[in-house]
């Protein structure tokens, strides 16, 4: 299928969602790799991470408009090799999509909304957020709150930060699509962001661009 939705922003991010619909063959097609990286791919055993991690990286190519690498840190954090962008990354499901930014910081985060998220809310949830009463609504604002933190946690570069009590995302109502806020502290202190999301089918993007 590719790309369905490609989004520039005024504050100089860009967003880039792929349904994945090719097979191994068609997405390999797509991609120049060089010997570490094929030697990664070939690490794989099982064979739906790979068409996943063959279409991030077409994704990427397609948003620079040209062939990238990527590399990550010790913390799984991506970043471009040549630097040309900061990158965030998620996948889920039949879905990638990439947050890419010249000059900003950049988190995504896409889950594909399953009914366990209740059970593990105790987990994130920190006792000053609130979650509505709309039994309709319940699970998708659960996971609007795991993945704004789940952003903020990216953007911040995974490090130290725990979600419970580290993240904190302003009290909000649910829609389709809208903006929020919230608090990281970190070592360094407390720091804000906004952050967007929407639904897409069954499934919750939230991202920042700061």
């Amino acid at each position: 299928m590719g790309m369905i939705i490609q989004r520039d922003f005024a504050e100089g991010c860009q967003l880039g969602i792929w349904l994945i619909r090719e097979n191994y063959d068609e997405l390999f097609s797509k991609v120049s790799l060089n010997e570490k990286e094929m030697n990664t791919l070939d690490n794989f055993r099982n064979h739906s991470r790979k068409i996943e991690w063959l279409s991030v990286r077409t994704l990427a190519n397609e948003m620079a408009g040209r062939s990238v690498r990527l590399i990550y840190n010790a913390e799984r954090k991506p970043f471009l090799e040549d630097n040309s962008y900061n990158i965030s990354i998620s996948h889920s499901h039949e879905f990638t999509s990439i947050l890419l930014s010249k000059d900003r910081k950049v988190g995504i985060d896409l889950e594909y909304m399953s009914h366990r998220i209740s059970g593990i809310a105790d987990r994130f949830m920190n006792k000053s957020e609130k979650v509505t009463d709309d039994p309709a609504m319940i699970q998708y604002h659960l996971y609007i709150y795991w993945c704004a933190k789940e952003a903020l946690y990216k953007i911040n570069d995974k490090r130290d930060i725990h979600f419970k009590k580290d993240i904190i995302i302003d009290n909000f109502d649910p829609e389709e699509k809208g903006e929020l806020t919230g608090t990281v502290k970190t070592g360094k202190g407390k720091e804000r962001f906004t952050l967007n999301y929407f639904r897409l089918n069954n499934y919750t993007i939230v991202w920042s661009c700061k």
